[in-house]
């Protein structure tokens, strides 16, 4: 993509701001680094501003490309609000990531009280795809083919479409999808399969189920909805991403945040950034995971706490807007691994590993050849990487939990 966002630049701490997600993101190899935007957040006179900086470079619809608002009764479309927000990314010039084709929840009733068949069902499934895949062509990177489709155990869902067609929705769904858009780039999504275990083999068991029906999987998405403390650890992660992309597909984080039960603390504050540059530095680290996508930047239109009572504060933002710890935490991730020389620290438990500099970890004066490289880390609470820069750059305060080589 050709960036056409002017460079934001911003004052903190006395000093110009560090590089921004996005541009840290794509230095580090990946496509993009995104956020879920939801209609009802573009109301917020706020939310714009902040989402239209080089932070981001990618957009989901949340909400507005589902079954429910898409086709809403059998064979009528509504495309407006998905519209709404396909134009945005066009105007930002961002990757849309579209969300999602099949899902057992926020579908309309005549799917879930219809007197099916497996004959009559797979030919919804069919029309459906092509009516929604036919109207974005061309303008979604890719789509979330079928979403959340397993227990927690690895067995599949049972919903509508697992009771009258089977496992064999599945794939249906995604050679339904690659023949509306040959282009698009096409996803598994879910969550609790960021990490080894019975799900996360199930995933890759659909992954393979898709493959042997000779239909196309190009990606899985790992939702990574994950609570402060109880992130998998640096190795978890890129150990599972490594056995998905090992099948020949891509990964991408899809619907991150990383929430905490409240009141917020500082130190909840400072687990939730060693938490967020766990995950982003895994997928840096990994080829074949080509990006990282917020479930919404800012805790003012987060999701959480209206789902999990007493949790919150998930997003890199709080509700005014303001950069919290968190977002250090993944700016320093996307710097891991930089220049490929990174050494990280990591463990087998569930407590994430704090990665070292994303440079070099000598700790030399400036002006020589060594110390953490331009737009580095290079101090804040905790850190214990190079506390210096290489020339001509100097280490320069951004707040209480982050200073960086400017």
């Amino acid at each position: 993509m050709v960036a056409v966002k002017p460079l934001i630049l911003a004052l903190a701490a006395g000093h110009l701001a560090h590089a921004q997600l996005n541009t840290a993101a794509k230095a580090a190899g990946l496509l993009y680094f995104g956020t879920a935007v939801d209609n009802g957040d573009l109301s917020d006179s706020q939310y714009l501003p902040n989402l239209e900086t080089d932070d981001f470079g990618q957009i989901t619809p949340a909400n507005s490309m589902k079954w429910q608002p898409t086709e809403p009764s059998q064979g009528s479309y509504t495309f407006s609000q998905g519209d709404q927000i396909a134009s945005l990314a066009k105007t930002n010039n961002d990757y849309l990531r579209c969300h999602n084709l099949v899902w057992y929840n926020q579908l309309p009733s005549y799917i879930t009280s219809g007197s099916w068949t497996n004959e009559t069902l797979i030919a919804a499934l069919k029309e459906h795809i092509n009516g929604v895949v036919t109207h974005w062509k061309g303008q979604c990177y890719a789509w979330d083919v079928v979403n959340e489709a397993l227990n927690e155990d690895g067995t599949y869902r049972q919903n509508v479409f697992y009771q009258h067609i089977g496992e064999a929705y599945i794939p249906i769904a995604f050679a339904a999808a690659a023949a509306a858009d040959p282009n698009a780039k096409l996803y598994y999504n879910d969550y609790n399969i960021e990490y080894p275990g019975a799900k996360a083999t199930g995933a890759q068991n659909i992954v393979k189920s898709i493959q042997a029906a000779g239909a196309r999987i190009d990606g899985v998405g790992l939702q990574a909805h994950f609570i402060v403390g109880q992130t998998p650890s640096l190795a978890s992660q890129k150990a599972n991403m490594a056995a998905f992309t090992a099948l020949g597909v891509d990964v991408a984080i899809t619907e991150l945040d990383i929430r905490m039960t409240l009141p917020d603390t500082s130190a909840l504050q400072t687990q939730q950034s060693t938490d967020y540059q766990t995950t982003t530095t895994a997928c840096v680290q990994t080829k074949g995971c080509v990006g990282i996508t917020l479930w919404d930047f800012t805790d003012k239109h987060s999701w959480v706490p209206g789902t999990f009572s007493g949790q919150g504060d998930a997003c890199p933002w709080d509700s005014n807007y303001k950069k919290k710890p968190a977002y250090y935490g993944i700016l320093a991730g996307l710097q891991s691994g930089a220049g490929g020389s990174t050494t990280l620290t990591t463990t087998t438990t569930s407590t994430p590993t704090t990665t070292s500099s994303p440079a070099t970890t000598t700790t030399t004066g400036a002006g020589s050849g060594t110390g953490a490289a331009h737009w580095g880390q290079c101090g804040g609470n905790g850190w214990t990487g190079p506390t210096t820069c290489v020339s001509p750059y100097t280490c320069q305060v951004v707040n209480p939990y982050y200073s960086q080589c400017l």
